[in-house]
């Protein structure tokens, strides 16, 4: 089992930044990636970013490519996504997930919900224009 605490969420305004972290705790050893999805509000659940655990190779969804960055701290046990030149859009409740003991993870399953095993609980972001 492995869990997942999300935080760094609020209100910002417009043209703003803010930085969330996702940690870790239980069979951390066992993670193969981890990822950010977000579900604004009468949407489904989107794919935001991923992040390779033992390589740092990263990928990000089009609509926020140049603006948000994913790492992590593999001593910490934590992931954290940088999100700058936040717009009104970009509203929504963030979450993290770990995908764990795969031995691959192509691209196309990470973007995907599927592709992983645990989730956090969310943090809200608030973008006001």
């Amino acid at each position: 089992q492995v869990q997942l605490v999300e935080s760094g969420g609020g209100l910002v305004q417009a043209g703003g930044s803010l930085r969330l972290s996702c940690v870790a705790s239980g069979r951390t050893f066992s993670t193969t990636a981890m990822g950010w999805f977000r579900q604004a509000p009468g949407k489904e659940r989107e794919f935001v970013a991923t992040i390779k655990w033992t390589t740092g190779s990263t990928y990000y969804a089009d609509s926020v490519k140049g603006r948000f960055a994913i790492s992590r701290d593999n001593a910490k046990n934590t992931v954290y996504l940088q999100m700058n030149s936040l717009n009104p859009e970009d509203t929504a409740v963030y979450s993290c997930a770990a995908r764990t003991l795969r031995t691959t993870s192509p691209i196309g399953v990470l973007i995907t919900e599927r592709g992983y095993d645990y989730w956090g609980q969310g943090t809200q972001v608030t973008v006001s224009s």
